[in-house]
């Protein structure tokens, strides 16, 4: 149908709807400039916060960008305190770079008149953590490890105990409150800690470390050998005390499961040592006959806890021992290599040129 002026129905509604379109496309341009206007077009007007005009670029200045805090408020308070220049350039800066979802929060060392770019790439960071570090030697016994912590922080002995009896561990056999309990169970490795660390923060970062470490080790070979997962570390803790070099520790390993196995005393010098508590002690007969569960010349089996702190390596060996017959070994070098052997008589003649050449007492 048509009408008088020879317009078509269809005609007139698609006048009507284009119409139509048009009014939504320039009332998209007008709220759009809208927005753009408060975004940008606050350039040095009264949306935007400006540093300081006296202020000295290059002062240092620490700020503390809040969390959840947009590209916006972010400029504002980095204008504010001079390290920018504007607010809204800054926004700006942060948008045109697909940025400005991606600032950390946090407390940031800055400087005053600072472009925008380096900024962002701070904030994309995030804030330096000041830290302080803490090193644990492997071998270590539970009162050296304690010792060695106090020496490197701020933290006194009495604080350190009272901290260990705090901390939990899936490994721990014994009451938390007897550090001997902890023995072999902190892991020896180089920790960096924020400065609000306390006593219990890092003991208990250094038990967690060792939980990991020791569920990331296959057992099954220990397990075997119908020992517990413990008691592998005992054993590990036996290698630290014991190698002198890598390659020795998975095949003192092996002489320990081979005399466990016989049975035969492991007669490791380090146990009695360990018993006696003092590192580094050359051995008398009488030492030797000390009446001690660690002592393993005088007791058969493994000590009841380890001697010390395995590391690694050690904890690597005493999971996966050298398949060998060894039952004996004796240290036959100045750089800390032992000699191994299934054979007694071979044995004490290593031992006998050793004492000679002054490498064992």
């Amino acid at each position: 149908m048509t009408d008088p002026a020879g317009e078509t129905r269809t005609d007139a509604l698609r006048r009507l709807a284009g119409f139509v379109l048009l009014l939504a496309i320039l009332a998209g341009a007008y709220f759009g400039a809208r927005e753009l206007a408060a975004w940008v077009g606050g350039l040095g007007g009264v949306s935007d916060v400006t540093a300081p005009p006296d202020i000295q670029p290059g002062l240092p200045v620490s700020v503390d960008i809040p969390a959840g805090a947009s590209a916006r408020q972010i400029g504002v308070v980095l204008a504010e305190a001079g390290v920018v220049e504007s607010s809204a350039q800054f926004e700006l800066a942060a948008r045109t770079s697909d940025t400005a979802e991606r600032l950390q929060a946090g407390s940031y060392d800055l400087e005053t008149g600072m472009s925008n770019e380096a900024v962002i790439d701070l904030l994309l960071v995030g804030p330096v953590v000041e830290t302080f570090r803490v090193t644990v030697r492997e071998g270590l016994w539970i009162t050296e490890v304690i010792e060695e912590i106090a020496r490197q922080t701020d933290f006194t002995d009495t604080e350190l105990r009272a901290a260990l009896t705090e901390v939990e561990s899936p490994l721990l056999q014994g009451p938390a409150s007897d550090p001997i309990s902890w023995e072999g169970l902190l892991f020896p490795d180089t920790y960096d800690f924020p400065l609000d660390a306390g006593p219990g923060d890092v003991l208990q970062n250094l038990a967690d470390t060792m939980v990991r470490r020791v569920d990331a080790i296959d057992w099954s070979t220990i397990e075997s050998a119908n020992l517990s997962i413990y008691e592998g570390i005992i054993i590990a803790s036996l290698i630290e005390a014991e190698a002198g070099v890598d390659e020795d520790r998975p095949l003192i390993g092996s002489v320990i499961l081979n005399r466990l196995e016989i049975p035969m005393v492991l007669g490791i010098d380090a146990t009695v040592i360990y018993a006696l508590g003092e590192r580094g002690k050359s051995l008398t007969q009488t030492d030797l006959e000390v009446d001690s569960p660690y002592n393993t010349r005088k007791y058969p089996g493994l000590p009841p806890t380890p001697i010390g702190g395995p590391g690694q390596k050690s904890l690597e060996a005493a999971a996966e021992p050298a398949d060998t017959d060894f039952i004996y070994y004796v240290l036959t070098s100045p750089t800390g290599e032992h000699s191994f052997t299934a054979d007694y008589d071979e044995f004490l003649a290593w031992k006998q040129q050793a004492q000679k050449d002054g490498l064992i007492p």
